[in-house]
């Protein structure tokens, strides 16, 4: 019998958006979806934002949806810590 393991990834980094530093979490489970990163903050209020990020052509994209202007801002951020988490994965 073969076995296949699948490593999750998952992490933490501080970014600065919208004038103030935030915590963003990441997690990418295998499987189904090998391509979707899941990030989640907090917002001012304290409610928990989640969101998708997709690997589209060379880069991770969020997938649409409404989210406030300062992470979608902050998208190319995302993707390059992203990157940087895979290549030290």
């Amino acid at each position: 019998m073969k076995m296949k393991f699948v490593k999750n990834i998952q992490f933490t980094r501080t970014i600065k958006a919208d004038n103030r530093l935030r915590e963003f979490n990441f997690r990418k489970l295998g499987g189904l979806q090998e391509g979707t990163f899941t990030v989640d903050v907090v917002d001012d209020r304290g409610n928990r934002i989640m969101f998708r990020m997709q690997k589209e052509n060379n880069g991770w994209k969020i997938v649409s949806q409404p989210l406030p202007d300062w992470i979608i801002k902050s998208e190319s951020i995302f993707n390059d810590l992203i990157e940087e988490e895979l290549q030290h994965a």
